[in-house]
């Protein structure tokens, strides 16, 4: 399987972008064991500064000179495209109500949405119901290993880093040819959420490696259990 560095790069961007919820809700993230921390600060800071010197003012221009509408209409695109991902994993997972849900998503907002640049599921009721391989892998038992930071990747668990690639596999983006097109859709795609990230930023405190990782297991956990971990607050 041969993946373009914009379909890596995105993983980063869709994991970020998983954090906000707890981000804007959580004062203080729970503390968790990390046996691989020396390793994963490494990483991190590699991450880090990638997307200080590239990604980010990229990001910062397109947010400048493109309209909060039009950024609406690409997530609204791309989000359309995920419930590929959604449907397979909940079907996996035998959810049947959220593989249904998730299909009539992308019906009626492929159709009366205009290839999804539109929500109109959501204004009907049909509220999105993520999910991923990762998910996945959690419900039929598969051991979460230890948390993880991969170059590119950005933060995970064992578990969750090997369901990137069945998660890369539904993406129909993954399949389209020619490859420059890709690059060009997957590039958009990662800018504009990239975008979307510039103010949760202000959000993160204290050390930002810690936070990060802390939310990003904090909302994993939520996701696989549907309750919130008890904190000391």
């Amino acid at each position: 399987m041969n993946h373009s560095p914009a379909t890596i790069v995105q993983s980063v961007v869709v994991t970020m972008l998983m954090l906000l919820p707890v981000l804007a809700t959580s004062s203080e993230p729970i503390s968790y064991d990390d046996p691989l921390e020396r390793w994963n600060r490494k990483v991190f800071k590699f991450n880090d500064t990638v997307d200080t010197y590239a990604l980010k003012p990229v990001a910062k221009t397109y947010n400048y000179v493109t309209p909060n509408p039009v950024q609406t209409l690409v997530s609204n695109f791309f989000s359309n495209l995920g419930e590929f991902r959604n449907i397979t994993s909940a079907g996996i997972q035998l959810k049947g109500q959220d593989a249904l849900v998730s299909s009539e998503r992308l019906l009626i907002n492929s159709t009366a949405g205009i290839l999804g640049l539109i929500d109109v599921a959501t204004a009907m009721g049909l509220d999105k119901r993520y999910s991923d391989f990762g998910l996945a892998f959690a419900h039929w038992g598969a051991p979460s290993g230890p948390y993880l930071v991969l170059p590119m990747f950005g933060p995970g668990t064992v578990r969750s880093g090997a369901g990137l690639v069945p998660d890369a596999l539904t993406n129909p983006v993954t399949w389209h040819k020619p490859e420059r097109d890709r690059w060009i859709v997957g590039g958009i795609d990662i800018i504009n959420s990239r975008a979307r990230l510039l103010d949760a930023e202000e959000l993160i405190l204290g050390d930002r490696y810690t936070f990060i990782r802390d939310t990003y297991l904090q909302r994993r956990e939520y996701l696989i259990t549907g309750q919130q971990p008890e904190d000391d607050f």
